[in-house]
């Protein structure tokens, strides 16, 4: 098994944590990005040798960059960057605060929009690479409740999938990871909520609340099982460009493309209808 430097951001909780315990125990180094450092002090006194905290926000794009060339610096490379830092963010369109929409974007779709930029020189200047970019199902599938959320994973999505195309020729492939709900502490206690109107009390704008309550159901991703197969879909060539996390998930997101292609099917007349008639002479 080669050994690996990865760079993942968002490392306290989540699948960052995940990530970074499987890699620590296989002996690959990890540099991870936090921003309260005794959130990792477990990891640094276990693994002082493979095993690096960075404190960074991703928001603050000049950090991130001369954190990105400090460590390639450092360690000579960064074989693998995952894109993980991110929250979720709940409620009503109409109920979210613009610091609120602001903060998402900045964290959400340009955070990992300006960290992916600032990893390509370097692995395309090293000869390869691989980025994985954590999105959700929720990058495929729309629910109430959930717009801004699913604003930057679309988001994110469409970049991922055109830069992919842009970068392969220098031997670096892109995955975009669409895990389902997982028993991580983003759904139960990371999520941020907005303040409620009453007029949406009854609409299936709040119906995120039962999802967010542990006693309606846990949801069925075992966190460590997912993060398993990410690390093992870094060794799989060519890099798939999706890689779908729990049946759930997948069954979801199956009905929404199949209805979407059946939608557009149904308006071939119309869509051909605004093209110019053929040349007849």
């Amino acid at each position: 098994m080669t050994e690996r430097t990865w760079l993942i951001t968002g490392v306290s909780s989540g699948f960052g944590r995940h990530l970074t315990e499987q890699l620590l125990e296989r002996g690959d180094r990890v540099v991870g990005t936090i921003r309260r450092p005794e959130s990792v002090d477990d990891l640094t006194s276990r693994h002082p040798d493979l095993f690096r905290a960075e404190v960074l926000d991703v928001r603050d794009t000049p950090a991130l960059r001369a954190a990105v060339t400090r460590i390639v610096a450092d360690f000579g490379r960064i074989d693998v960057a995952v894109s993980n830092a991110g929250y979720g963010l709940f409620g009503a369109a109409e109920e979210l605060t613009d610091e609120q929409i602001d903060d998402m974007i900045a964290t959400n779709l340009t955070g990992s929009i300006q960290f992916i930029r600032a990893v390509l020189p370097h692995m395309r200047a090293a000869g390869g690479g691989r980025i994985v970019q954590l999105s959700t199902y929720g990058g495929q599938v729309a629910f109430p409740g959930n717009s801004m959320y699913h604003a930057t994973k679309w988001g994110i999505e469409g970049f991922v999938e055109s830069v992919a195309q842009e970068v392969a020729p220098f031997g670096i492939g892109m995955t975009l990871v669409e895990p389902g709900g997982a028993r991580t502490e983003f759904r139960y206690r990371g999520a941020q909520i907005a303040e409620p109107i009453p007029e949406y009390d009854a609409t299936p704008a709040h119906n995120f609340r039962k999802m967010l309550d542990p006693a309606a159901g846990l949801a069925p991703g075992d966190p460590a099982r997912m993060a398993a197969r990410i690390i093992e879909s870094v060794d799989a060539e060519p890099a798939p460009l999706r890689l779908m996390l729990g049946s759930q998930a997948l069954e979801s997101t199956l009905a929404v493309l199949r209805k979407r292609v059946a939608d557009f099917e149904a308006q071939t007349d119309l869509a051909t209808s605004t093209d110019f008639p053929p040349e007849t002479d």
